[in-house]
C-alpha cells in the first residue's frame, strides 16, 4: 500500500533526525513498521535496557515522529 509506505519513509525521515541523539546516550531506535496510525520500533542498545527508556519514547521519540508525520497518532516499542 502506497500510503504506509510514504508513512514508513517519512518515520524513517523523523528517526534520522533524533538519532544522533540515542546514539550520544549508546542506543539506537529502528522502526519495525507503521500499523495503521501507530509506528512500531525497536529500542537497541542502551536504550533497550534504560529505565528511563518509556519516558525517552513518550517524551522524545513520539513528540518528535508525531511533530513530522501527522498522520501517525502514537509510537510504540516492540
Amino acid at each position: 500500500m502506497a500510503d504506509t509506505q510514504d508513512l514508513k519513509s517519512k518515520v524513517k525521515e523523523a528517526l534520522e533526525k533524533i538519532r544522533p541523539m540515542l546514539q550520544a546516550d549508546g542506543g539506537d531506535i529502528e522502526l519495525v513498521d507503521v500499523v495503521g496510525k501507530v509506528a512500531k520500533v525497536k529500542l537497541k542498545g542502551a536504550c533497550g535496557c534504560c529505565p528511563m527508556s518509556q519516558m525517552t519514547l513518550q517524551m522524545g521519540v513520539q513528540r518528535a515522529v508525531k511533530e513530522a508525520v501527522p498522520g501517525i497518532e502514537s509510537v510504540e516499542a516492540v
